[in-house]
């Protein structure tokens, strides 16, 4: 965790909620004086509270660390959701990766070390991005500089040199919670950190640097921005977008520092990259859901997406938590900076995951076992891990992303990984996965996707006979789905464990993808080397699959072409069965002549109400496979099943042309009547 003052205005905008659930912005004009205190659900657009040019950064003299003490915990306020243990099922994960693969993952090309723990502070952050020439990493409370060949141009330093003759509590508060972005739409960096300077009281900021040029060790155009007077904006997370920066925060109240919400937030991109006054919109969504939280906006990689696309926002849920099922939900933050009343925040999907248990130690601390002693490692399952990258593949979008879960049903964390693609209207799963592949745990993973579509995910291991270390795996984009099958590699092994009782680790890690190739992957997170109360020390490594550079291999359209229900009643009428048959076909469009039959397509559905029964089925020689649910109360009159994925390697799942010939469903959803 960590902790900016100018004149500001605030333009009020209105929120509207609708299904799917919307939130939308009126006409800027109206002043109010601050961004907070609003009615639910009511955005605001406001100005950096202080702006200016600074000095090139190689210039200042760096920020020293405080002097030595015991290390102070960064707490990391819980999110509202599953304290306590859960009150729903516990799930048995059904994707688990039992074995490691037989390839070996590529040797590391750069491995040097980070920063290690000179502020005295505990869990790091630690966070990196590469550029054409440079390295930048971010941890609490510090930042450095390296050439890509690993040689040190600046730093370490505290991370509020950046803010040096600033002003305000982003230059006089140092709080942490850094994020470091390499813009490569524009070639210029952004780093940011929060600033509290009444901590636990308001009022909150957000501090944002942006490179003038490409040299991160020069000047930066520096923005505070007041987040809020009365919430926390804990946790932030970044994305880079054409149209903005976005943030994601969970707001926590002051003083008492209970639940407040998610957050959702814009900035002016465009005119932070001139040094102009610069806007910032924020949603307050508790009023919208306040289960909300844990979200993640997406940063791009490669080609910009579809002129005007909004940024898209993933939310993980767990069926413990309430939900009628695990799932991902999506929603699209549309920004319109010339006319302000059209930008929305949308839930747009919910997509079912296959089944996962994110109950790691029943939200306790003290989870992770290490060797030699009692103390175990913070697990953090309640959200998703950094970051979510976002690719435009032309034919198709496509992003990944991860969290942990526990693998096995007795806390042994694995990693849960996802590969979505959008060729239509609306995003589904490709391909899902949770690396667990032995009886050690691997949490705390950051994933990423080259510009062919291999995917390479870094993490943190231990168990009680391995000392916290760094490693990472992938898969090539030709694998089967579902796995990363490309062998295990070591970036560093660690010779300690960390005793602070406070069990932090994390929060989170960063695996970046080099733009000069869009193919190098650079990891970067923590590992402990000398056993002791918070040695955390840091590594930057790069690894590159030998096959990218050639174009992803071609897909094929395919879609449902027929659902078809049936239903019986069952023995003594006290209950009865219902009994889909979906059909899938070749193509991007419904079928004039004979259609091409699918086999081997996973269809993947859920029944109303949370029905118990089938809902995954894979197709055979005649494009065709059923799904069942059992034991349906006499009292329910009907049900109805959804698709919401269709997968099979070398095929993409065109949901827009999903139909049906004898009219009795819309491709996607059937509903079955009672017998």
């Amino acid at each position: 965790m960590m902790r900016k003052t100018h004149t500001f205005l605030i333009l009020l905008v209105l929120l509207a909620l609708s299904l799917p659930a919307t939130v939308s912005m009126a006409q800027d004009g109206a002043q109010s004086a601050g961004p907070n205190g609003q009615g639910p659900g009511t955005p605001v657009v406001t100005y950096a509270t202080r702006s200016d040019i600074s000095q090139p950064v190689r210039d200042f003299r760096p920020n020293p660390p405080n002097g030595n003490h015991e290390p102070i915990e960064r707490p990391l306020r819980k999110l509202a959701r599953g304290q306590g243990g859960q009150a729903g099922p516990i799930d048995v994960d059904s994707a688990v990766q039992t074995d490691v693969g037989s390839p070996a993952m590529p040797s590391l090309s750069t491995n040097w070390e980070g920063i290690g723990n000179r502020n005295g502070v505990l869990p790091p952050d630690t966070n990196g991005d590469v550029g054409p020439n440079h390295y930048v990493q971010t941890v609490n409370l510090s930042f450095q500089v390296w050439n890509k060949a690993g040689v040190s141009l600046y730093g370490p330093a505290n991370t509020n040199t950046l803010w040096s003759n600033f002003g305000g509590p982003c230059q006089t508060t140092n709080d942490g919670d850094p994020v470091v972005l390499y813009d490569h739409l524009a070639d210029r960096w952004m780093i940011t950190q929060f600033a509290l300077p009444n901590y636990p009281n308001g009022p909150f900021y957000q501090c944002i640097a942006v490179s003038q040029t490409p040299d991160p060790t020069g000047a930066y155009y520096r923005y505070e921005f007041l987040v809020s007077n009365n919430k926390m904006n804990d946790y932030p997370k970044f994305g880079v977008w054409p149209d903005g920066y976005y943030m994601t925060i969970n707001q926590f109240n002051q003083g008492s520092g209970s639940w407040a919400g998610a957050g959702a937030l814009a900035f002016e991109r465009d005119k932070m990259l001139q040094g102009q006054a610069a806007r910032m919109i924020y949603f307050d969504l508790y009023g919208v859901d306040p289960n909300l939280g844990g979200m993640l906006p997406s940063d791009l990689d490669g080609a910009a997406p579809p002129a005007g696309a909004p940024n898209p926002f993933i939310q993980l849920d767990d069926n413990a938590w309430g939900y009628p099922q695990d799932q991902l939900e999506i929603w699209n933050f549309h920004v319109d900076w010339t006319n302000t009343a059209s930008s929305s925040f949308t839930k747009v999907n919910t997509l079912a995951t296959a089944a996962f248990d994110s109950n790691m130690c029943a939200g306790s601390r003290n989870c992770i076992p290490q060797p030699g002693t009692a103390v175990k490692l913070d697990a953090i399952a309640d959200r998703m891990m950094y970051r979510l990258q976002y690719r435009n593949f032309g034919t198709y979008e496509a992003m990944v992303a991860n969290h942990t879960v526990d693998a096995n049903g007795a806390d042994r964390a694995g990693v849960r990984w996802y590969e979505l693609r959008k060729s239509g209207a609306n995003w589904s799963i490709n391909q899902q996965g949770t690396y667990s592949p032995d009886s050690n745990n691997r949490w705390m993973a950051s994933v990423a996707m080259d510009k062919t579509g291999n995917i390479g995910l870094g993490y943190s291991v231990s168990s009680g006979s391995v000392y916290p270390s760094i490693r990472y795996t992938g898969r090539l984009v030709t694998d089967a789905l579902g796995q990363l099958p490309q062998g295990e590699s070591t970036v560093i092994a660690g010779t300690g464990s960390q005793t602070h009782t406070a069990s932090r680790w994390g929060d989170y890690s960063s695996l970046m993808v080099d733009p000069t190739d869009d193919c190098t992957f650079w990891y970067t997170t923590e590992y402990i080397q000398a056993t002791g109360s918070a040695p955390w020390r840091t590594r930057i490594g790069s690894f590159k699959f030998a096959n990218c550079g050639a174009p992803p291999p071609a897909t094929t359209p395919m879609h449902v072409g027929d659902l078809d229900g049936a239903r019986a009643w069952l023995s003594g009428n006290r209950a009865w069965t219902a009994t889909v048959t979906v059909t899938v076909h070749e193509g991007q469009a419904p079928e004039t002549g004979n259609p091409v039959l699918v086999q081997g397509a996973t269809v993947t559905g859920t029944w109303s109400g949370g029905l118990s029964g089938t809902g995954t089925c894979t197709t055979g020689t005649g494009g065709t496979c059923s799904v069942t649910a059992n034991n349906i109360n006499k009292k329910k009159t009907s049900v109805t099943f959804t698709v919401n994925n269709v997968s099979k390697s070398n095929y993409s799942y065109v949901s827009t042309a999903n139909h049906d010939p004898d009219g009795d469903s819309n491709g996607t959803s059937i509903t079955v009547t009672r017998p």
